[in-house]
């Protein structure tokens, strides 16, 4: 089997990966040349003082992700499955841990790489790999050829060659290698140590219109639902995720912002979402609402920093409370809406994305007054007065059965360029997420993310759980299909 079933994108295409990375198979290990494009053969061979360079330059630790490439997984067999697939990710996390306290090391002596890095890493992979197939064959037919997935390699952060700068192309992606301690931007702010840097940041001004909307139908649901569910004033915050790791604590190796159910953690089931409480003003939503929180890098501590989550997994600074939260529910430009199941499902954008390409991207990062500006992986430099804006646009198709999937992707499914829903889906609802940040205007912030993704834009991602009540979500079809504006 291969990597991935999903071509890579001309995001990740762009990256220095095949020339950057640690290539690790039959035993053997090569540094090549950081500066080679991907795909693009090097007449040149670096001498040793280049060479050394080159293993400076490593930035973070690219896996193949088990989880796009399993079959479709049986009820029974789900929940090992997924504690595996956390047990995977928290590996890659140690194992990042251990490449960034080494990388002075492995600069001088590259077989450390292997010995040390990902080696073990492999074999940890292997093992809980070979978990999951047979976890998957007690209840279907055991997949083959998954252990091609366990070899993992070191790789460059894109646009190595690149200067930082405000006005980088929206369009290019990527920054400069990861400092391995704390660095200082142009305007003083401290970043994370391990990423973000200057060239992940870009003028809005400097971004052309981009936005464009279908034209709606007469067939098409023209309403709007809006659900007010605080700004997470309360600050409820927890590393888990429920969804993807349910049953493991930590198991983003991030932190996140919740809204609405309050009773929402890795150990939540459907019962104890429905008997919790919500934050929202309609009682009725008791929806899981959750995204990773952004952080001011000043140099600053949050009191998580010596927590998994927190500082335990590179994620420092000062957590924002948003300035605004608004969740509205849109429908369909060219079909009626149908009622969303209770305890879907909904996963947008990808917390992997900067090493998996951004086939499953979906970050829109702006800046108020400039929302025909959407930016996927870049964070926004946005003009005093002006503030930082996320938008998420949730999955509007749903397959008609399912509230989740193996990979949580496939029972949902985005509309085509002509708002149309395909292979038999129905349009339900969609979820419109718009988060706003009052931050400093330039470098600076960054979100949470795993720790060996360097709090790339790119991977920004946000959750959901269905826990309206069957009146409820009644009335919210009815609105939209009507075409009338409702709370």
């Amino acid at each position: 089997m291969g990597r991935t079933s999903r071509k890579r994108s001309t995001l990740a295409n762009r990256a220095i990966v095949a020339s950057a990375a640690l290539i690790l198979g039959g035993g053997g290990l090569a540094g090549l040349n950081v500066y080679a494009s991907a795909g693009e053969a090097s007449s040149d061979r670096p001498d040793s003082g280049q060479s050394q360079n080159t293993w400076q330059q490593m930035s973070t630790i690219d896996c193949p992700d088990v989880g796009n490439q399993l079959p479709d997984i049986p009820d029974d067999s789900r929940q090992e499955v997924d504690t595996q697939l956390a047990a995977i990710d928290s590996q890659i996390t140690e194992a990042y841990k251990r490449f960034a306290d080494s990388r002075d090391q492995i600069s001088q002596d590259p077989e450390l790489a292997q010995t040390s890095i990902l080696g073990p890493l492999k074999d940890e992979r292997l093992d809980s790999i070979d978990r999951i197939a047979n976890a998957i064959g007690q209840n279907a037919e055991r997949p083959e050829g998954l252990d091609s997935l366990a070899p993992c390699t070191l790789r460059a952060d894109d646009n190595q060659s690149a200067p930082p700068s405000p006005s980088a192309s929206a369009t290019a992606t990527g920054a400069g290698p990861a400092s391995p301690s704390p660095s200082s931007t142009d305007n003083g702010q401290v970043s994370q140590g391990n990423g973000p840097e200057a060239a992940d940041f870009v003028s809005i001004r400097s971004v052309r219109p981009n936005v464009s909307n279908p034209r709606r139908a007469r067939s098409g649901s023209a309403g709007r639902f809006t659900t007010n569910c605080g700004r997470n004033q309360n600050g409820k915050f927890n590393p888990d995720n429920v969804i993807v790791a349910p049953g493991v604590s930590n198991g983003a190796h991030h932190m996140h912002d919740y809204v609405g159910n309050q009773a929402t953690d890795a150990f939540a089931s459907d019962q104890k979402l429905a008997d919790g409480q919500t934050s929202c003003r309609n009682q009725g939503d008791k929806s899981t609402y959750y995204w990773p929180v952004l952080r001011l890098q000043n140099g600053q501590n949050e009191k998580d920093v010596n927590t998994p989550g927190g500082g335990q997994d590179k994620n420092t600074g000062i957590i924002q409370t948003p300035a605004q939260v608004t969740l509205n529910w849109v429908g369909s430009p060219v079909a009626k809406v149908v009622a969303m199941p209770r305890f879907l499902r909904i996963i947008t954008g990808d917390a992997k994305a900067f090493t998996n390409g951004d086939a499953n991207a979906n970050a829109s990062w702006s800046c108020t007054g400039f929302e025909n500006r959407q930016l996927k992986d870049k964070y926004p430099i946005c003009p005093r007065g002006s503030k930082v804006v996320r938008t998420f646009k949730f999955q509007s198709c749903w397959d008609g059965q399912n509230t989740d999937s193996a990979n949580h992707r496939t029972h949902v499914a985005f509309a085509d360029r002509n708002g149309a829903c395909q292979n038999d889906f129905k349009a339900i609802p969609q979820l419109v997420q718009r988060i706003v940040y009052a931050v400093p205007p330039g470098p600076g912030f960054a979100v949470d993310s795993f720790p060996e993704q360097l709090h790339k834009p790119v991977t920004d991602h946000g959750d959901f759980i269905n826990v309206f009540s069957d009146q409820l979500m009644k009335k919210v079809v009815g609105c939209i299909n009507g075409g009338r504006s409702c709370t």
